[in-house]
């Protein structure tokens, strides 16, 4: 029997992660296997609720959220070379597909490594096109899922949940929850996600965002003036803002970063006494309220200030005299702060920064010449502040957007980089949804919203690179550790390029016998050989944007060997055995023999290599 691993074909097992840390930490809650919630709760003690007596908040069709969320996929995803720009050079990524199971499939090689999400998701304003994820319910399945319904089927009489009839919140609920709850698992601890979204559905999604990142997490409710003018035939008020929902996946750990100063505020330092560090502004030392440090205190030439309240320590008072960083006026102290002092601006939570959607409009036609299809875009300056609020210094951090739309997350993150020498990367995610027939952009050719996502993020990278290219200045560049990253690797979501027997009820026992024929060849006969290098980098857990070397005979990916031979020989196991790696990767179909396949399992051993098959 050969010591090997075989690699499973379906997509992390989110929630049964989540059973088995139950499993681990609290034995005594299991029943015949399964965690039992009587139990657990008798464990938690004081922490745990019965039911009915806790803040709740449910919908029609919520319980099939989990099943679309542990429903595992076997569906991969094929690199597209042709639609890529600079392949060998780029760590941007941008994934044509339906997000959901985008999402399932990124779990194993994204888990915990994305700084910053963001997303632009369907405002469900009753005109826009949302997931259906097959939730599809009858009336009473709707009022069994609102607690409607007693043990008998029958329609509870007297005080019943307060749930709004139809599906209308539904069906959008049931679209969002399970992309956040796995979106929530791809950020690092000191991640954040952005999510904009308008008054339609903004109280329904801060309730599953407290649900999914828990209300301790909450950030901030950015409110964005995003029109230019006003609507005059509007009804009641004229709509002209929407929400920036901000949570944190650990609200100890994450930081928000200060933004620029905008030139007013810099022209509020001067240096009237020409002070060799700088312009300055001065700030009042004494506390105009209780709370501050009380004492007298006397200058270094003997000048007695009177004793009261104080902003700062006597220690800390004295520290500024030594620094002269103290000015006398009249019977008041003020300190100097100088501009290169001020750490910035806390953001606020009302962004009037002159950025709106008539702005990424006119933005987007310019760059392809043609209006396009998107009537709400964001504007990459609107964009570029949310990174600048929330990457982290070294500016290395990996970025997710997997409503991309227009592709303006991607463009943002370049234009950033740019701007200031950061080597971010992008992760765009974008179902081919059709253009709209007879549209401008239908007629200019293009035939789906990711066709056009690809396109603006290569025409907008271009363009950068050939602005810091014929920079005036060159002097007037950020200084950059790696070349400036303008393209992107493109991959489609796609079904697996191995062959996967389903087990199912059959009678004929020839169809059966096929089956099994079948099965014993591993990959499909049509499958190409990076597409199959870059689905088992998924299944092991290794980015998409990994070097792949092509070696003697097999791969080599960071440090591991994938093997794709059909005819499996000595020499190529002691080729891959001389490269040293720390997991080998074979077919099962490429060994002729049990014996062989045992063998090679013996010989990787003594070599502290790693036996995988799939």
């Amino acid at each position: 029997m050969s010591d090997s691993e075989k690699i499973e074909g379906g997509s992390k097992d989110v929630l049964g992660e989540h059973a088995e840390f139950f499993r681990d930490k609290f034995p005594e809650v299991l029943a015949e296997g399964q965690v039992d919630c009587d139990k657990l709760r008798q464990a938690l003690g004081e922490d745990a609720v019965t039911e009915g007596e806790h803040y709740n908040f449910t919908w029609a069709g919520k319980s099939g959220v989990f099943d679309a969320i542990s429903r595992a996929t076997t569906a991969t995803l094929q690199p597209d070379k042709e639609e890529s720009k600079d392949w060998n050079n780029t760590n941007n990524i941008f994934i044509e597909g339906e997000n959901l199971e985008v999402l399932k499939i990124l779990q194993k090689s994204y888990y915990g490594k994305v700084k910053m999400i963001y997303i632009d998701p369907p405002y469900n304003t009753g005109k826009d096109f949302v997931y259906k994820d097959n939730f599809r319910q009858t009336k009473k399945e709707e009022e069994e899922a609102a607690g409607n319904v007693d043990e008998e089927g029958n329609l509870k009489r007297g005080l019943v949940k307060n749930t709004k009839t139809g599906r209308y919140h539904s069906n959008w609920l049931n679209m969002m929850y399970p992309r956040l709850f796995l979106a929530r698992n791809l950020l690092k601890d000191d991640g954040v996600i952005f999510v904009s979204i308008d008054d339609n559905e903004v109280h329904n999604l801060r309730m599953i965002m407290n649900e999914i990142f828990g209300e301790e997490n909450f950030v901030g409710q950015v409110t964005w003036h995003k029109k230019r003018g006003k609507d005059n035939s509007a009804k009641f008020f004229s709509a002209t803002h929407e929400y920036l929902l901000v949570y944190s996946k650990n609200i100890n750990k994450f930081k928000l970063n200060r933004l620029e100063l905008n030139e007013e505020t810099k022209s509020a330092y001067k240096n009237p006494d020409n002070d060799s560090r700088g312009p300055y502004r001065l700030l009042g030392l004494w506390a105009r309220q209780q709370g501050g440090s009380e004492y007298e205190f006397v200058t270094k030439d003997e000048k007695t200030f009177s004793e009261r309240s104080w902003l700062v320590n006597e220690e800390s008072m004295k520290q500024l005299e030594e620094e002269n960083k103290i000015v006398e006026k009249g019977d008041n102290l003020y300190r100097k702060l100088f501009l290169t002092e001020n750490k910035g601006s806390i953001p606020e939570t009302i962004w009037l920064d002159g950025s709106n959607n008539a702005n990424a409009k006119d933005e987007i036609k310019d760059i392809f010449d043609t209006a396009v299809p998107f009537d709400t875009p964001k504007p990459t300056p609107y964009l570029q502040k949310i990174i600048k609020t929330a990457t982290s210094k070294d500016k290395n951090d990996i970025i997710l957007d997997f409503f991309a739309g227009s592709g303006t997350t991607a463009h943002a993150v370049m234009a950033q980089n740019a701007e200031d020498g950061g080597n971010r990367q992008s992760i765009s995610v974008q179902l081919p949804e059709e253009t709209p027939e007879d549209s401008e952009a239908a007629n200019a050719g293009y035939e789906n919203i990711a066709q056009i996502a690809r396109e603006r993020i290569r025409r907008a990278g271009e363009r950068t690179h050939e602005g810091l290219t014929h920079a005036d200045d060159v002097n007037d560049l950020p200084e950059r550790e790696e070349p400036f990253d303008y393209g992107f690797k493109a991959y489609r979501l796609d079904k697996s390029n191995f062959k996967h027997w389903q087990a199912e009820e059959l009678a004929d026992m020839e169809v059966l016998q096929q089956k099994l024929e079948d099965a014993i060849e591993t990959k499909n006969a049509d499958a190409e050989e990076l597409a199959i290098v870059y689905e088992i980098m998924l299944k092991l857990g290794i980015e998409l944007t990994a070097e792949v070397e092509e070696a003697d005979g097999f791969y080599r990916v960071v440090d591991t060997a994938i093997c794709l031979a059909e005819d499996i020989d000595e020499e190529l196991v002691e080729s891959i055995i001389s490269q040293a790696p720390s997991v080998a990767v074979f077919l099962e179909s490429g060994f002729a023999s049990d014996e062989q396949k045992t063998n090679t399992s013996l010989q990787l051993k003594d070599a502290n290599i790693e036996l995988k098959v799939i």
